[in-house]
């Protein structure tokens, strides 16, 4: 059911505009020769390999398809060549589709550079993963970089559709119940190559039964929703621990708790436990957040983030996203302050632009031999002799007297912090009785 030309390509509208560069490669419309190389990003199934075989349907053109995790650099070096053979004797364009470049090294990669530069191949490569991360700079910079965004569902329904019927497909030798259809567009994930591979694998229980019965009306048999439900148990998660989704979903499920939707956060937070994310790691990232963003506004949301850190090394999963579950909510519920984070951060601010005078004498350690006779401690007043156990003194630096780095905000606990802190600052700095 692959597509044969870029007519027959569903989605990926905002890259099959007449006159653009796909449009150029592969031969549908006049213009200049083009990029020596795209690069196209996106998540499986959403055509990156249908694309690289379609511009080499183009005529006097080659097509030669190397995996990444199979190639070696030897492999790169003799498609070249025969590459420039074909070139320069036959007037050939070969088009080199490189699948995964991602899992190229960076030797590797190097190998591609002659071919792309003097236009010996038309490199199309493909990954799942973000180039600039993965692929090295100058093959990204003479490269295109197109980005393949996932299916909606109206497109992979038409494909479904098209396969039904096509006879490159089941050629009508099924029905697919509306019910079942709708079944296998939720489980796909945007994956048009899972939702044709959960089609067949369904139409096969389907045709296998009707086999069992020995059912001679000669009336095609109906894919239902238990057929689609034994070809695809489980929806398609598209998530890849070390790379991007693997940063992008735990940023969301921050930023979910930050914004106070619990549900949301929740929502991530399921993601990465079917996924297989380590769970040391959310709870490591729910200790950040809760410092970072409830911090003072809830001082329980520390000790709730530790606690499930610690129950979850205990036990381990599945049982482990209990905790984690609880940890989520309390803390995406919980009022925000992110006047600690703040703080500290103006306080490291002056420290780095030199503002970090000599500590008072009063202040300094008096516990050693001749420090008496230096002024050490000289004149410091022991804070619990003081009335309420505050001394109105000076702690900070001569040029740091008066500098306010700790604002709380008017939210949670941070609202009694607020009073009691300008009180603090009053009597410290001697500024009322």
């Amino acid at each position: 059911m692959r597509p044969r030309s870029l007519d027959e390509v569903v989605g990926q509208k905002h890259l099959l505009k007449p006159g653009s560069p796909l449009h150029v490669l592969a031969g549908a419309d006049r213009g200049p020769a083009g990029p020596s190389s795209i690069m196209l990003w996106g998540p499986p199934g959403t055509g990156k390999t249908t694309i690289a075989h379609v511009i080499a349907r183009g005529s006097h053109r080659k097509f030669v398809e190397l995996s990444a995790i199979t190639a070696g650099v030897k492999d790169v070096r003799a498609v070249m060549d025969q590459a420039l053979t074909d070139r320069d004797l036959h007037g050939r364009t070969t088009v080199l589709f490189l699948d995964e470049i991602h899992r190229f090294t960076k030797a590797q990669q190097d190998a591609l550079l002659p071919g792309v530069e003097n236009r010996w191949v038309v490199l199309v490569a493909a990954t799942t993963e973000n180039p600039s991360f993965s692929v090295i700079a100058p093959l990204l910079s003479r490269s295109l970089l197109l980005t393949l965004k996932s299916l909606e569902p109206e497109d992979i329904g038409e494909l479904v559709d098209r396969a039904v019927l096509d006879p490159r497909g089941l050629n009508g030798e099924v029905h697919l119940d509306p019910k079942a259809r709708a079944h296998l567009l939720e489980l796909c994930g945007g994956d048009a190559r899972k939702a044709l591979t959960g089609l067949e694998a369904a139409a096969a229980v389907a045709l296998s039964e009707r086999s069992d019965a020995a059912d001679g009306s000669g009336t095609p048999p109906v894919i239902t929703v238990e057929h689609t439900t034994e070809a695809m148990d489980r929806a398609v998660l598209r998530y890849d621990r070390d790379g991007d989704q693997h940063y992008d979903v735990i940023s969301a499920f921050i930023k979910s708790i930050r914004g106070s939707d619990v549900d949301a956060a929740l929502h991530y937070l399921a993601r990465m436990i079917e996924a297989g994310e380590d769970p040391r790691f959310i709870a490591r990232r729910l200790i950040i957040s809760a410092t970072e963003d409830i911090g003072t506004a809830d001082p329980t949301a520390l000790h709730t983030a530790v606690a499930a850190a610690q129950a979850v090394q205990m036990i381990g999963m599945p049982e482990g996203r209990i905790p984690l579950a609880q940890a989520t909510t309390l803390l995406a519920t919980a009022p925000k302050s992110n006047a600690s984070y703040m703080a500290i951060d103006r306080a490291i601010a002056d420290v780095r632009s030199g503002k970090a005078g000599p500590v008072p004498l009063h202040l300094r350690d008096a516990h050693y031999k001749g420090a008496e006779k230096l002024g050490h401690g000289k004149g410091y007043v022991y804070a619990h002799d003081a009335t309420n156990a505050v001394a109105p003194q000076q702690y900070a630096p001569d040029e740091l007297v008066g500098v306010d780095y700790y604002r709380p905000t008017a939210y949670g606990h941070d609202r009694e912090l607020a009073a009691r802190v300008e009180k603090l600052r009053q009597i410290v700095r001697g500024e009322r009785p």
